[in-house]
């Protein structure tokens, strides 16, 4: 392998680590299209290519960067794309087989066709006629291959899912009724629409809330009742969608910051919620700090976990909790005078 002067042996990931902020989508194209185009010109000029492909020299550098850890399975030698440089010339000497029309196995075509299928029923696809045409054109290719009866469905809420997304697409105000788990809450509510969102396989609706002023998620499955009106969504200028990359609950510093005292059998909850601080502590117990929406449902939140679980701070939470547990046990209390249950009926009865 023949590289440039002036870079060094290592194969460097600093291309790839500064596209990881553009449109991966409009890179991935642009990548998929350099390998035949400079297998078809060896030894081009780096500039001269740069200008062919409408990007910069420095851009076109990037892409050869990360098309050196491209390839096929297995990553290593003769795995992967290589190419050799002369100067300012570039010459691919390994495409890995990227000039090969691609071949499916019958495993594959179904697995690709049911994903296209799945990605076509979500809601917020926001090209869903492109993903159409590929699924008709793999389906036509793979012909009888993808013939099994495959049905693919949407979670439970389906039919919520698709009320709430024919709405948004007319542009209408809804009246929701909605279930606020983090307050126990019922409430009524007007909301102005903006788009439908699936986020670890749960449907939302992003919109407007009137009774908020602000822009709220509101998920599919916790909507009682629905309601469209007959005035149309209107979005007021400054609302901004919400930014989903970490997830839709984003802890912030003016949450109430609860730490626990967990078991082995509940340190799950360190993978499932995002956690400030998780220490060590006696035996096989952590010290585990999280932020939540409020105390009510840090509560049921802890009462749920069951007896493995400590609240260390803060002590108001700690003393709610107790007291729910003491209400609790007296609920199942025996009155004074009252005879005991009979042991045989109570085992018949389970």
């Amino acid at each position: 392998m023949t590289r440039p002067a002036n870079r060094p042996a290592a194969r460097s990931s600093g291309g790839a680590r500064a596209g990881a902020g553009r449109a991966s989508a409009d890179r991935l194209a642009r990548l998929l299209n350099l390998v035949p185009y400079l297998l078809a010109r060896p030894g081009i000029e780096i500039a001269e290519a740069a200008g062919d492909l409408g990007v910069t020299e420095r851009q076109l550098r990037e892409d050869l960067e990360l098309l050196w850890v491209c390839g096929l399975p297995g990553y290593g030698p003769g795995d992967l794309i290589d190419m050799a440089f002369d100067g300012d010339r570039v010459t691919i000497t390994y495409d890995a087989g990227i000039d090969r029309p691609l071949r499916l196995t019958p495993d594959e075509a179904l697995a690709l066709v049911v994903a296209l299928r799945m990605l076509a029923e979500t809601p917020g696809v926001a090209n869903r006629e492109a993903v159409e045409r590929a699924l008709a054109k793999i389906e036509s290719a793979a012909g009888d291959l993808v013939a099994a009866p495959v049905e693919v469905r949407l979670p439970a809420d389906g039919r919520r899912v698709e009320q709430l997304s024919a709405a948004v697409e007319r542009g209408r105000a809804l009246r929701i009724t909605y279930y606020t788990a983090a307050r126990d809450e019922t409430t009524e509510r007007t909301i102005d629409p903006l788009r439908m969102l699936m986020v670890a396989g749960r449907a939302y609706v992003e919109a407007w809330c009137r009774r908020a002023e602000a822009v709220r998620l509101f998920r599919a499955d916790r909507i009682d009742a629905v309601t469209e009106l007959d005035e149309p969504a209107v979005v007021p200028p400054q609302a901004r969608p919400y930014d989903l990359t970490e997830g839709v609950f984003r802890p912030s510093p003016d949450l109430p910051l609860i730490t626990l005292r967990v078991g082995r059998g509940e340190r799950w909850i360190t993978e499932y919620y995002p956690c400030e601080h998780v220490e060590a502590g006696d035996g096989d117990r952590w010290l585990v700090s999280l932020r939540v929406t409020d105390l009510g449902w840090a509560r049921r939140f802890v009462l749920g976990l069951g007896p493995d679980v400590t609240v260390v701070a803060p002590a108001e939470l700690a003393e709610q909790v107790r007291a729910a547990a003491v209400a609790a046990l007296e609920a199942y209390a025996v009155p004074d005078g009252a005879p005991a249950a009979d042991p045989a009926v109570s085992a018949s009865r389970r």
